[in-house]
C-alpha cells in the first residue's frame, strides 16, 4: 500500500472563497464595517456589471479570470464614509452622493487592495502568478446592465452574497476558466500579507482627495478608455 498522502485538489470553488475572504478581510480592516458573505453561492451564466456602481477588473497568467463587484448605493457610501472616517476624515470633507467622483476613486482604492491581497494569497498558497488590470469603477444608471465578456475558453461564473455592518448589500461575480490545481507535494505557504500594512501604506493619499482624484483620473483614463473598448463597451 502506498503512503503518498492523497493529492490535495483545488477547483473554482476555493478560488472564489479564497477571493471573498480578501473582500472580507480587506474592507473590515479598512472600514470597520463587518463585511460579511452568504454561505450559499450560486452558478450563474454570464456576468453583469449592475447600478449603482460596478467595479471589474481582469486578471491573467496562471489562470484567466474576471472578478466584478456591484454596489448599490448604500453599500458604496456606508464603506466610503466608514473608510475616510476610519483615516481620520472629517465628516465635512466627504462626499454626499454616490455619483461623486471621489467615491468611484476611493471604492476604486478599496477594490485594488482587495485585489493585491487575493493575488498574494494565489501566489502563496497555489505557487503561480496573476496579473491584473487597475481595478475600474462605474457609476451606472438603473436602466443600464452591461454585460462583460473576458474571452475565456471553458469559462465558470459564480455570484456571491455580501453585508455589510448596516445589511447593505453587494454583490461579486466571478468568471474564472475551468481548472484545477492539485498539490504535489507539501511547501509553506509563506510571506503572509498584513491587511494593516497595506490601509497604513494607502494613508497618505487621503491627505487631499482632490490631488489623488486628478493624479488617477490623469493616469487612467486613457487605460480605461482602451479596456472597455476591448470589452466592446
Amino acid at each position: 500500500m502506498s503512503d503518498k498522502a492523497p493529492h490535495t485538489v483545488q477547483g473554482t470553488d476555493d478560488l472564489l472563497v479564497s477571493l471573498c475572504n480578501s473582500v472580507t478581510r480587506v474592507l473590515n480592516v479598512a472600514s470597520t464595517c463587518n463585511v460579511q458573505y452568504s454561505g450559499m453561492v450560486q452558478r450563474i451564466k454570464k456576468t453583469y456589471l449592475k447600478p449603482d456602481i460596478g467595479c471589474f477588473v481582469l486578471f491573467d497568467g496562471g489562470f484567466s479570470g474576471l472578478v466584478i463587484i456591484n454596489f448599490s448605493a448604500a453599500s458604496a457610501m456606508e464603506l466610503y464614509r466608514s473608510y475616510l472616517l476610519n483615516m481620520g476624515m472629517s465628516e465635512s470633507d466627504l462626499a454626499s452622493s454616490h455619483t461623486s467622483d471621489e467615491v468611484s476613486n476611493v471604492m476604486g482604492e478599496l477594490m485594488n487592495q482587495v485585489v493585491g491581497d487575493f493575488t498574494g494569497k494565489i501566489r502563496r498558497e497555489l505557487q503561480t502568478h496573476i496579473t491584473q488590470n487597475q481595478p475600474k469603477m462605474l457609476v451606472l444608471n438603473k436602466q443600464v446592465q452591461l454585460s462583460v465578456d473576458a474571452n475565456l475558453d471553458n469559462p465558470e461564473a459564480r455570484r456571491v452574497t455580501f453585508y455589510t455592518a448596516s445589511n447593505n448589500i453587494f454583490y461579486l461575480e466571478l468568471a474564472v476558466d475551468s481548472t484545477e490545481f492539485i498539490k504535489l507535494h507539501d511547501f509553506d505557504a509563506n510571506e503572509v500579507v498584513d491587511p494593516d500594512a497595506i490601509i497604513a501604506q494607502a494613508a497618505p493619499n487621503h491627505a487631499s482627495p482632490d490631488t489623488a482624484a486628478v493624479s488617477q483620473q490623469t493616469t487612467g483614463d486613457s487605460e480605461t478608455e482602451a479596456l472597455l473598448k476591448s470589452l466592446g463597451m
